[in-house]
């Protein structure tokens, strides 16, 4: 099982969107997607899970 790490080399702004998909295997722009449409509806608070998870990854 790898590990969930930050990818730095397919980053859009800190890489936890591609650090996520390559963990779960997905591609990262369906990751992308998935966050900017739960920031739009406002479904809990994806930009805090999203610094949070950047500073909690290596």
């Amino acid at each position: 099982m790898t590990r969930l790490t930050l990818d730095k080399t397919n980053k859009k702004i800190l890489g936890v969107c591609a650090g996520l998909a390559n963990w779960s295997g997905i591609d990262a722009m369906i990751i992308r997607l998935i966050f900017a449409v739960a920031t739009v509806v406002g479904f809990g608070s994806p930009v805090l899970i999203y610094i949070l998870l950047a500073m909690i990854l290596d």
